[in-house]
């Protein structure tokens, strides 16, 4: 099996011992994504909107460098910090993800790196 890591520096570099995404077997496995600026390695300002928008423009950055976009992601799995933010973060995602419907998990959790209110990782097809 051949395993190619991949790294774009339109998405935050790793901030420990990861790749931002693995492809394998025909699949791209992206790490979870935080809003994190991909230059200036800060959180993003603003709601759990904001937050998410950034999100899913890191996703989108690293999807791209593996070949491949969301309309052909197969999985996704979000991790929210409050099941509150549930609309805000269902209503950025459809928008950006568009005609896209991947299977998805959708996970309250207790925490999330650097205090963050939303991750979201993906698994895609290669292109």
């Amino acid at each position: 099996m051949s395993v190619q890591t991949i790294h774009t520096d339109a998405a935050p570099k790793a901030i420990g011992p990861y790749a931002q995404a693995v492809v394998a077997n025909g699949f791209v496995f992206t790490a979870g994504q935080i809003p994190l600026h991909p230059e200036t390695m800060e959180i993003v300002p603003g709601d759990v909107a904001a937050q998410t928008e950034q999100v899913l423009a890191n996703l989108t950055a690293v999807l791209a460098q593996a070949g491949t976009n969301w309309s052909r992601v197969v999985k996704t799995t979000v991790f929210i910090r409050d099941m509150a933010d549930f609309a805000a973060v269902n209503a950025v995602y459809a928008r950006v993800l568009g005609d896209a419907r991947p299977a998805r998990s959708t996970v309250a959790v207790a925490g999330l790196p650097r205090d963050v209110r939303v991750e979201i990782e993906a698994v895609a097809t290669v292109t």
